[in-house]
């Protein structure tokens, strides 16, 4: 999913200033305001992914510990 909101960040930017040298600047900004949601999206999944794994690992690291309680 973050492939996919930075080649629409990107193809949006492409937009912009095909649309800024045509002279076009309303909607040169307009996409140009959309390119950079997409980046942020784009961002936003990734931090949401690091965080799940995250939160994996510290369910697993528990999981270790509580197993190595029982043990001793």
């Amino acid at each position: 999913m973050k492939r996919f909101w930075i080649i629409i960040a990107a193809v949006l930017a492409v937009v912009a200033v095909v649309l800024f040298v045509g002279q076009d600047y309303d909607k040169a900004f307009i996409s140009a305001a959309l390119g950079a949601v997409a980046w942020f999206l784009s961002y936003r999944v990734q931090l949401r992914s690091m965080i799940k794994d995250s939160d994996k690992a510290e369910e697993l690291d528990d999981e270790w510990e509580h197993d190595e309680d029982e043990l001793s």
